[in-house]
Formats: C-alpha cells, sequence, structure tokens
C-alpha cells in the first residue's frame, strides 16, 4: 500500500463506500422515496444538476445530516471569478465531492474556492457519453484517450483531487499518476444492463479492477424491480475484486 492512499484511507474504504449511486430524479420526493428503498444498502449518493435544480441542494444538506456521504455532479465551468465563488457556497453544503470540467482556468477558479475545506474536487475529462466521432464533431483534434490524459495532466498541475473518467481509461490513468489522484467512474453497468447513452461502459467488477476508486451507478439500481438487492450485488461485485 502506497503512504498517500494510506492516508487518504482509499486502499482501506470498504466496497459500500465505493458506490455512489445517482440520484437523477426531477423531485426530490422521488430521490427520498428511492433513499428510503436502499436503506443501508448505500452510503454515499450523487446529485446531478437534474435534481440540483429541483431542490437537490438542500436536500444534499439533509442527506449530510443523516450521516450519508454527497457527491455534487455539477459540472461548474464558468468565468473564474465565478467558479471560485461557487466553490465556496458549495463547500458549505457538506458535501464530499464536487465535479467541475478540466479546463485549467477553470480548475485553478475551483481550487481556489474549496481552499481550506474538506470538499474535494472531480475534473470531469471527458463525459462517458462521448467517442472518438463525437471528439471530432466537436472539434478537437484528440482521441478520447489522448485528450483524458492530457486533462488529467492539467488536473495534476492544478492541485485538483481526482478525475471523472471511464473505466476504460482508469487503468492507464493509475499507471500514470499512481496514487495520486482519486479515479471515479460513471458508466457502470452490471453484467446484463442495457448501456443506453453510454459509449464507454464497464462492469463493476473490471471498473474497479482497472483502478477506480469510486463507481457512479445510476439507472441499473434507481430502475430495477428491487433497487436494494441490485445495490447489495453491485457492492458484492466491488468486494469480491478487494478481496483478490
Amino acid at each position: 500500500m502506497s503512504e498517500a492512499r494510506a492516508l487518504t484511507g482509499l486502499e482501506s474504504l470498504p466496497a459500500r463506500q465505493r458506490l455512489i449511486a445517482a440520484l437523477d430524479f426531477s423531485t426530490v420526493r422521488e430521490a427520498e422515496t428511492m433513499v428510503e428503498r436502499l436503506g443501508d444498502s448505500v452510503a454515499f449518493y450523487k446529485i446531478g444538476m437534474e435534481l440540483a435544480y429541483g431542490g437537490g441542494l438542500p436536500f444534499a444538506k439533509d442527506l449530510v445530516a443523516a450521516g450519508k456521504r454527497v457527491f455534487l455532479d455539477l459540472k461548474l465551468h464558468d468565468i473564474p471569478t465565478t467558479v471560485t465563488k461557487a466553490c465556496a457556497n458549495v463547500a458549505r453544503l457538506g458535501a464530499d465531492f464536487l465535479t467541475v470540467h478540466a479546463y485549467p482556468q477553470t480548475m485553478g477558479a475551483a481550487m481556489a474556492g474549496v481552499a481550506g475545506t474538506p470538499l474535494r474536487l472531480l475534473a470531469v475529462t471527458v463525459m462517458t457519453s462521448y467517442d472518438d466521432q463525437d471528439l471530432r464533431e466537436a472539434g478537437y483534434a484528440f482521441a478520447v484517450k489522448d485528450l483524458v490524459a492530457r486533462r488529467a495532466e492539467q488536473a495534476r498541475r492544478a492541485g485538483i483531487h481526482g478525475l471523472i473518467l471511464s473505466a476504460g481509461e482508469a487503468k492507464a490513468m493509475r499507471a500514470k499518476f499512481g496514487p495520486e489522484l482519486i479515479l471515479a467512474t460513471p458508466g457502470i453497468r452490471p453484467v446484463g444492463s442495457e448501456t443506453r447513452d453510454q459509449k464507454r461502459a464497464m462492469t463493476p467488477a473490471a471498473a474497479r479492477a482497472a483502478g477506480a476508486d469510486y463507481l457512479v451507478v445510476g439507472r441499473p439500481i434507481t430502475e430495477a424491480n428491487d433497487p436494494k438487492a441490485a445495490a447489495e450485488a453491485i457492492v458484492a461485485d466491488i468486494a469480491g475484486v478487494d478481496s483478490e
């Protein structure tokens, strides 16, 4: 175990703490119902833009008060002053993680906003709904893997705490940066799940084996007939890899 990861507790993190369930709902009531159904099977929740704009920020404080960990997936990207002040305000909510887009100016401003607080910033490298063709259409001269690597290096230089990237890039980034950056992977799909709009998806066990610290899972849990059982199965997959 590396000293850096030992100090952050990531090497010894329980499997249940590695699962982040995405509350991708339009209303707080729907989110509350899902949290109630999941009970103690989930310890960490993601609130994205859909729920945030439907009353999700006060709800985030409620989750923190209830002993849950919270990941605010707001993907901030604006002029530096706005980003700095927004991050400072988010830090007061008690969340664990906040996402910003991995542009150097944005990341630097975000780090200024969270200075002296426990809020950890995760930089979004390339959205998991994008592939090489999508990047070409957007005017980028990079393949996905190359743009992820470039933005990951820029994030490290900015002092960002971790990255959002697909599990397909996690192994390479772990090999490149070692324990220095937290790696969180969306686009997780258990065996038999539909990928839908995720173009770079991976199973929970494969993602963890590739070096992902946290796995973000939405519809495979929230749209399951038994969400609690679905969450427990994913935790078991993660635990199986960690015990090897």
